[in-house]
């Protein structure tokens, strides 16, 4: 079985999000774009780190990463991304209120699924066939899914900045072991790409 990947950009503290998030500040208290530099200013030096991002058959993501509703949906909100989001692929939204589906320009599709994790990945697992499932954050969604030993892989991009405060990968899991399988510093990054360890650390 393929395998599921979380993947993302962290503080050398860990942080993945700010607390307040608002439209007008996707990733709340944190200075915007400070974890995503290697992204946006460095491009083709990242180019490969990229496009694993997307390279998935489906994806799975908390509501704050798809966008700053808070409550009941309203209004016309469809994501952080535009018209053509990135992922071309299926992607199921954690929430805990209904809405239905959503298909964007370039075969990307959101299903606001309410039925807690499990069935998340359940569903991912489905549409993605042979191919990945990509847990693709926030920090609180990554860590439900550690604590659950649903993750086989952590692809972490380690922005050399330390935040001090926000939301935190690991934050109040238990011990885990990573077998550490590759690691690339680039000038605003650095990839480091783990393996989770079944058995729990002694």
């Amino acid at each position: 079985m393929p395998p599921v990947v979380a993947t993302m950009s962290v503080s050398l503290d860990g942080i993945g999000a700010g607390h307040n998030q608002t439209e007008e500040r996707p990733f709340g208290d944190i200075p915007e774009g400070i974890l995503h530099r290697w992204m946006f200013e460095a491009p083709d030096e990242n180019r490969a780190e990229m496009a694993a991002l997307i390279d998935a058959g489906a994806f799975v993501m908390g509501r704050n990463m798809f966008g700053p509703i808070r409550g009941e949906w309203s209004g016309d909100w469809n994501g952080w991304w535009g018209p053509e989001p990135p992922y071309h692929a299926p992607v199921f939204v954690l929430t805990h209120h209904p809405r239905e589906s959503l298909t964007m320009a370039g075969g990307t599709t959101f299903h606001f699924v309410t039925e807690g994790i499990d069935v998340a990945l359940e569903r991912a697992r489905a549409a993605a066939g042979d191919r990945e499932v990509h847990i693709a954050g926030g920090p609180t969604t990554v860590n439900a899914y550690l604590a659950a030993g649903a993750i086989d892989e952590l692809r972490l991009q380690i922005a050399p900045v330390a935040l001090g405060v926000g939301v935190r990968l690991f934050d109040g899991l238990p011990p885990i072991e990573l077998e550490q399988l590759d690691v690339r510093p680039t000038s605003l990054t650095t990839h480091v790409h783990y393996r989770v360890r079944r058995t729990p650390v002694a």
